[in-house]
């Protein structure tokens, strides 16, 4: 990958939410009084697979080899394209009923079909006459698409009339797909726009899916032809206080009979729910695990981030590295020959597994040359990756900056030399609000006002080269008529050599030939 990265006043790069390891900024009765309960949604996504398991053991629908038999509906539904449920199944009875098996190809998916299997007759009985799923049971909104193209915002509106945010971002060959997984945040950050509005409750594993399907299906409508390549959890909410939801969609996004990625394709960010993050190292090891830290001790972070107190930066920096090294006792050992010493089996893993800090640059106490030996020391030999995430002005209570470009690369290099990959985020998206939750947020309060942002997953440079310097994107500046003259030149003397050179080469592929039959005649 190219090393394209989030900016910050991404809630969703930042990934804030309230923590269950913290000693709570919000009472469970208030939070018992904003939750909305999927319990009661209905219809349901029909891509909330739990969810479907109970309402067909509830209603007597027995499969003979349930798993496999859902397994084969959820391909075929998303090879169809996520169509209404009720043409869904119509073209489900028409196969079974003597229609034609032919191949079916998926502007989601793009990929040809295969002969579709037979599903039981329950199975379809019980979805063509329920009123209790829908293939989608949100809709987009509000969809805005920067002026280059290259990032869309979306805002998804779920059945109960709350709002979440998704962003699409392209890139020359892949799409990242930044998902919500809460409604609004419970934390109230000092630098987050989702805080502002916060927590009325979890989405259930359908609707993050469903987000997804929107995405794709805005895709298939451009003129490329690329898909959904990378997910990353770092919208509204914090993923790991909706661990199970989270699990499933996660899950299905790595089937290979449905969304088909790659296990590094999936990353999970967290501001620090460490029972969790350990429950996730145990449950889906595979996946990417990022941790909000955003100050290098443990004071500095509890003044910007409230649901750090009680949870100590050891057991977050720890938690982080046990995911990393995670796998590495059942991948291939590199040298062939006997157990790795430590540092080249943290290499090993580093490479394998993703596991990355996210710190947020704001002008202060957290941003200075000292707090960058402070984060270096921290995370020194390690090998992990840290992401300075370049703050956004939000709509928020404190006034914030960022500090100047020069300050983060004296900053980056400091930390660098702990040992550590260190990267600068740049911006995507300028003309569009970027920030996850401020779209909300103002159309809430009914203006036109947007500011910068983007979002994008940051784990992919350090794999292509851990030498390569990732800095702010500057502003292209304007190619004078001379420079362009120059470069033209140039190309034409390139242009002129290679010519030359194929002509000799030609030329002396003649001649030797032509000596070679020559010599065999005389013989």
């Amino acid at each position: 990958r190219t090393g394209s990265y989030l900016s910050v006043s991404c809630r969703s790069c930042l990934d804030v939410g309230s923590s269950e390891a913290a000693d709570g900024t919000a009472t469970q009765s208030s939070l018992r009084d904003a939750m909305r309960s999927n319990d009661r949604s209905s219809p349901k996504p029909i891509l909330d697979r739990p969810a479907l398991e109970k309402a067909l053991k509830a209603n007597g629908v027995v499969l003979k080899n349930p798993d496999r038999h859902l397994d084969v509906f959820y391909q075929q539904l998303h090879r169809s394209g996520y169509p209404p449920l009720p043409e869904f199944i119509a073209e489900l009875r028409g196969k079974k009923t003597g229609g034609p098996l032919t191949p079916m190809s998926s502007s989601i998916s793009r990929r040809q079909g295969k002969r579709r299997p037979q599903l039981p007759k329950a199975l379809l009985d019980y979805l063509e006459h329920t009123d209790d799923f829908e293939v989608c049971t949100s809709n987009v909104q509000l969809a805005q698409t920067s002026s280059n193209g290259s990032t869309t915002k979306l805002a998804v509106e779920l059945q109960d009339g709350h709002v979440v945010e998704s962003v699409l971002m392209r890139h020359e060959g892949r799409v990242t797909i930044c998902v919500s997984s809460q409604v609004g945040c419970a934390m109230g950050c000092t630098f987050c726009a989702t805080g502002t509005m916060g927590i009325k409750g979890s989405l259930s594993s359908g609707e993050i899916l469903e987000q997804l399907v929107h995405g794709s299906k805005i895709l298939a409508q451009g003129s490329n032809d690329t898909s959904i390549r990378n997910v990353v959890f770092m919208g509204m909410g914090e993923p790991l206080n909706n661990y199970q939801n989270v699990l499933a969609a996660c899950r299905s996004m790595i089937d290979r009979r449905t969304w088909n990625l790659a296990h590094n394709r999936v990353t999970v960010s967290t501001v620090g729910v460490v029972p969790r993050m350990r429950d996730l190292t145990r449950d889906l090891p595979q996946v990417n695990l990022a941790l909000s830290l955003h100050a290098p001790t443990q004071e500095m972070r509890e003044r910007i981030v409230p649901s750090a107190r009680g949870t100590p930066l050891a057991s977050l920096v720890e938690a982080v590295d046990a995911h990393m090294m995670a796998l590495v006792n059942t991948q291939d050992n590199p040298q062939g020959n006997g157990p790795l010493d430590q540092e080249k089996e943290r290499q090993f893993a580093s490479k394998k597994r993703r596991a990355m800090i996210e710190y947020v640059m704001l002008t202060g106490p957290t941003s200075t040359l000292e707090a960058a030996h402070q984060l270096g020391k921290l995370c020194e030999g390690r090998q992990l990756v840290i992401n300075l995430i370049p703050y956004n002005k939000t709509d928020v209570k404190d006034k914030l900056s960022c500090p100047s470009e020069e300050h983060m690369m004296k900053f980056r290099s400091i930390v660098s030399q702990y040992g550590s990959f260190c990267s600068i985020r740049r911006t995507m998206g300028s003309d569009i609000s970027g920030a996850c939750g401020q779209l909300v947020v103002e159309q809430q309060k009914a203006t036109q006002n947007m500011k910068v942002a983007d979002i994008e997953d940051g784990f992919d440079s350090a794999r292509t080269s851990r030498k390569e310097n990732v800095s702010v994107k500057r502003p292209a500046k304007r190619k004078t008529q001379n420079s362009d003259r120059h470069r033209d030149e140039n190309n034409e003397g390139v242009v002129r050599g290679l010519t030359v050179a194929s002509t000799i080469a030609a030329t002396c592929f003649i001649v030797s030939g032509t000596c070679l039959l020559l010599q065999r005649r005389r013989r």
